[in-house]
């Protein structure tokens, strides 16, 4: 208890400099929860498309019944199609305004005839989806058609690229947090070098004189993680919903859970080490016997 008085107390004789330590782990931690929390929701979206092999078919204006009802047969016929949803123009608006529901100035500007009537195919076998992808995007009636199999490889691109940029950002601000650490103690050992010198006299260990630094850095560490974590986490939960609401049907962000507990101890943890690590080796540094 008395050496983290101490510690405490030399961490208020110094307000900016500890304040530029603890800034510099909160970011560190603040960034990584919250790449965490984007790389879950990307790898929901994947899931979302690779275990429900689906195309939509967009039909051009201006075809009667007979024509839609010929080209539903012809999909129809294709062995190991699992179900044709038809949506008609009408279907297309009530789907758009439910998506866009808290957006009523959006929901105000479309009317049916600007969007198009479809056909979204399911199947168990994503190669019979090639197939009518193939066959389906020559024919005149046809204004395009969207193979998720495409949507998947768009995703995963730009998930690779979201992961090596993130991982790259928080592995910078984890190296920063370090050296900042480290410099900051090495600054506070010389400028308490005369207490060090008199606590030599009196007889102390090298290891008595290092603890409260290394104790110093601990608390950086600790406090800016789980703020970090804290302050992320309340962020991307207050923003749930218009998230999700936006990514429909599909659960961006998640109900809270058991893993939001794990990754806050995991990175209380990390932030932990980082602290300690930089304040032992500020200290083995600087701290001349």
């Amino acid at each position: 208890m008395r050496l983290f008085k101490l510690t405490l107390h030399h961490i208020r004789r110094s307000p900016f400099q500890s304040t530029i330590a603890f800034l510099t782990v909160f970011i560190s931690f603040f960034l990584l929860n919250s790449f965490i929390f984007l790389n879950r929701g990307l790898g929901n979206v994947l899931n979302y498309f690779e275990t429900k092999p689906e195309i939509t078919i967009f039909l051009k204006d201006g075809l009667d019944e007979g024509t839609i009802k010929s080209l539903e047969e012809e999909i129809n016929a294709i062995p190991q199609v699992r179900e044709i949803r038809k949506i008609s123009k009408e279907k297309a608006l009530e789907l758009y305004k439910e998506m866009n529901k808290d957006n009523p100035l959006l929901t105000e500007m479309v009317t049916s005839s600007m969007l198009p009537a479809s056909f979204e195919v399911s199947s168990s076998d994503p190669r019979v989806l090639e197939v009518i992808a193939q066959k389906f995007t020559s024919k005149n009636e046809v204004d395009e058609v969207i193979y998720q199999k495409d949507v998947v490889k768009s995703l995963l691109s730009w998930t690779q690229i979201a992961r090596i940029f993130g991982i790259a950002l928080v592995v910078i601000f984890f190296v920063i947090s370090f050296l900042v650490i480290f410099t900051l103690m090495g600054m506070k050992i010389t400028n308490r070098k005369d207490e060090i010198k008199i606590s030599r006299l009196l007889g102390a260990s090298k290891f008595y004189v290092k603890r409260p630094f290394i104790l110093e850095g601990a608390i950086y560490g600790f406090v800016g993680s789980f703020l970090g974590f804290l302050v992320s986490f309340l962020i991307i939960y207050n923003l749930r919903q218009p998230i999700n609401n936006f990514f429909r049907p599909i659960s961006f962000i998640p109900n809270v859970s058991f893993m939001e507990v794990v990754i806050m101890i995991m990175e209380v943890l990390v932030g932990v080490i980082i602290g300690l690590s930089a304040g032992w080796l500020g200290a083995k540094r600087y701290i001349k016997w």
